[in-house]
């Protein structure tokens, strides 16, 4: 699972791409090593961070949090990153497992 509870937050594993079509969230993708991540792409560039900054406005517009409660933790210069969703209420939660379970329904 690209989630993982650490303490009050939440960690997850994202695996972006930058100057997609369009900015999105879904799908998972698994690494050589059988890790789990949950696939995102944003529009713009991998330049100076603003893949990184479009990332987590994304994310935090689609679990209706504030971006500041989401912090990359590693991979500012990786497809693969670790974010923290800080002081993770049961309903962002929720909301972070029904966009995973929505994605399986898909497959």
């Amino acid at each position: 699972m690209p989630v993982r509870r650490d303490g009050a937050d939440l960690l997850l594993a994202v695996r972006l791409t930058p100057r997609a079509n369009r900015a999105r969230i879904g799908g998972l993708f698994t690494d050589s090593h059988g890790s789990r991540w949950l696939q995102a792409a944003v529009t713009a560039p991998p330049d100076k961070g603003k893949a990184n900054a479009a990332l987590l406005a994304l994310l935090a517009r689609a679990l209706r949090v504030p971006a500041s409660t989401i912090k990359l933790e590693a991979g500012d210069t990786n497809r693969l990153k670790r974010l923290r969703i800080a002081a993770c209420t049961p309903a962002i939660a929720q909301a972070l497992e029904q966009m995973l379970s929505e994605e399986r329904k898909e497959r």
